[in-house]
């Protein structure tokens, strides 16, 4: 009787093999952002993480890490491959600035630091699609000494697959304001506001990596500082004859400086600069709104071509950051 019933099982499940036996099961968007335990969030590409946010606000700012293309190791690392305690500020890829109101939102320590923490992901905070996944957030940037609120950061990443795991933007929408009545400064610095640290093996130094940027100059003794609308920096991330990477960071043209100077070293980070010499004030009355964006490849990509992804992110429209205001 119980081989009868076995086998019953057995054929009702060959039967269903096959058939649509769900017929309101939707499709499994190709590109998501999936919430995890600890903070996280994982951008996933067929269910892959390509990279994550990280936002514990035991950490003194939100960044991203790892950052990969179409191999399982990350183009990114988390602090300087020969100072990890004095640079332990570079994660991954970051977002801060050195004087905001005179306190370091950059370093981990000293007299006036502060720290970036999030206070809200909406319910309408994440899309999943086949062509893009996104994240919403609001992120306060609070002093240390007497955690007051210096800045109302909204923020929204977006991962967008141009040719898979091989080619992909990750689109940084940012507005700051101040907190109602007051009005906050960014001062000049070459430190902040979006920063990347490259893993060591891409470096100029450590990886013979290549540095390259949109005036066709070279490695940090030509880029350092020097004003671009893009600069990619790519080496090798495995041994195989193929393996090289690069991410290109991208500042978009309506920002504050277009072409901006870029914060470059040989030792494997760049920075572009929101504000090398002059200082940009910020109240509810009047926002400042940024765009950057990381394009990661596989390759080592041309003048040419990063130009072209330049130009294909300068045309995209701006994201909606507050849509309840509408």
């Amino acid at each position: 009787m119980r081989l009868l019933s076995l086998l019953f099982l057995l054929n009702s499940s060959a039967l269903l093999v096959g058939q649509d036996v769900l017929p309101s099961a939707k499709p499994v968007p190709a590109v998501q952002a999936v919430p995890l335990p600890h903070h996280i969030t994982s951008f996933q590409l067929n269910g892959r993480e390509l990279t994550a946010c990280h936002f514990d606000p035991a950490d003194s700012r939100v960044f991203w890490y790892p950052i990969r293309s179409t191999r399982d190791v990350s183009l990114t690392r988390m602090g300087h491959p020969h100072d990890p305690q004095g640079h332990s500020h570079h994660n991954g890829v970051w977002i801060s600035h050195n004087d905001v109101n005179g306190i370091s939102f950059w370093a981990d320590r000293g007299p006036k630091t502060g720290r970036i923490v999030n206070v809200e992901i909406s319910r309408e905070g994440y899309t999943d699609a086949d062509a893009s996944a996104s994240m919403r957030m609001v992120n306060h940037w609070i002093a240390e000494a007497d955690q007051a609120v210096q800045l109302i950061e909204v923020r929204r990443t977006e991962v967008l697959p141009l040719d898979g795991a091989a080619s992909w933007l990750m689109i940084v929408d940012l507005e700051y304001t101040a907190p109602k009545g007051m009005t906050s400064s960014f001062g000049p610095t070459p430190f902040g506001l979006i920063g990347v640290r490259i893993a060591k093996s891409i470096g100029v130094i450590d990886g013979g990596g290549r540095i390259l940027n949109s005036a066709g100059q070279v490695n940090e003794a030509e880029v350092f500082r020097k004003p671009a609308q893009w600069c990619d920096y790519s080496g090798r991330i495995t041994n195989d004859p193929d393996g090289y990477s690069g991410i290109t960071l991208l500042n978009h043209p309506s920002n504050p400086q277009n072409p901006t100077p870029f914060h470059v070293r040989d030792d494997g980070w760049m920075c572009a600069c929101l504000n090398l010499e002059e200082s940009i004030a910020v109240s509810a009355e009047k926002p400042l709104r940024l765009r950057y964006a990381l394009w990661v490849h596989d390759g080592l990509m041309s003048s040419e071509q990063c130009a072209a992804i330049w130009e294909r992110f300068a045309a995209l429209p701006l994201a909606e950051l507050n849509p309840s205001k509408k």
